[in-house]
């Protein structure tokens, strides 16, 4: 079993480095954000120190305004606009579900090949009687994994799956609640996950965090009104690297899936979905 994550990458941690900068213009700049750090102050961490919009607005030397959210433990693709009409434009194709949001996710059993989840969701924070709101995501299963050793005395084996989801709403949580709501977790998930179950494969990777990755956002230039395509910088095995995208590949949060996905332990169901 090489699932194993050397600890020289699952521990290394970034000090004093820049936030990586995947593309930018006059008018927007997208950031490989690393798994751990808030977009923007909140009361309800009150303990972390680490921000996207602050650091990056002094790595810049000016105001950056985010125009959509990555929880704390998800890395990846982060868009952010450089000043206030540029955030007004873009901001439109957000609320109005014009663009195309990609992420990877580690998650317990064997997904589905293929599905498409229509499951309501009411926000965390609203009474119980608020209603819920429409919420779809669309899941395809990449590669399947078999652990010998079980963590549930019921089966032979433990099981885990790599699953692309691309959400066609913004709920908040909406892929991590979708595959809870299917029976297949997010590795990782302290909120919607299965506890016992992190754990023990924190103690087989050697390392517990988040298995969410948000891969890749394609939208409209708000100006220009050209495609872009802004790729993480994670790379399939033996895909070709995105042009054009700038590779982070120092950041210890992309080192990490990095490693994950070169197991050779990996069954793959269908390389071609992985663009």
């Amino acid at each position: 079993m090489s699932l194993a994550i050397d600890p020289a990458v699952a521990h290394a941690h970034a000090q004093d480095c820049p936030l990586p900068v995947l593309w930018r213009d006059e008018h927007l700049v997208a950031i490989y954000k690393p798994a751990g750090w808030l977009v923007h102050r909140t009361g309800l961490d009150a303990g972390e120190m680490r921000f996207v919009v602050q650091t990056l607005r002094d790595q810049m030397g000016q105001h950056v305004f985010p125009l959509h959210r990555l929880d704390k433990g998800t890395c990846g693709v982060l868009l952010l606009a450089l000043h206030a009409e540029a955030a007004s434009r873009t901001r439109r194709q957000f609320e109005n579900h014009q663009m195309d949001k990609r992420y990877l996710a580690m998650v317990r059993g064997w997904a589905p090949l293929h599905a498409e989840v229509d499951h309501a969701l009411r926000p965390d924070d609203a009474p119980q009687d608020a209603p819920a709101q429409p919420a779809q995501t669309r899941f395809a299963r990449l590669a399947t994994l078999e652990h010998p050793e079980a963590y549930d005395g019921r089966f032979a084996g433990t099981r885990l799956s790599l699953v692309q989801a691309e959400p066609l709403t913004g709920r908040r949580h909406q892929i991590r609640r979708h595959l809870k709501h299917i029976a297949h977790p997010i590795i990782g998930d302290a909120t919607h996950g299965k506890g016992p179950l992190n754990r023990w494969w924190a103690e087989r990777l050697g390392l517990q965090r988040l298995w969410l990755h948000a891969w890749s956002l394609s939208l409209l230039h708000p100006y220009t009104q050209a495609p872009l395509h802004i790729d993480s910088g994670l790379h399939w095995p033996n895909a070709e690297p995105a042009a054009g995208t700038s590779e982070p590949q120092s950041h210890p949060s992309l080192q990490q899936w990095q490693a994950l996905l070169r197991s050779p332990d990996w069954l793959h169901d269908d390389p071609g979905m992985a663009r």
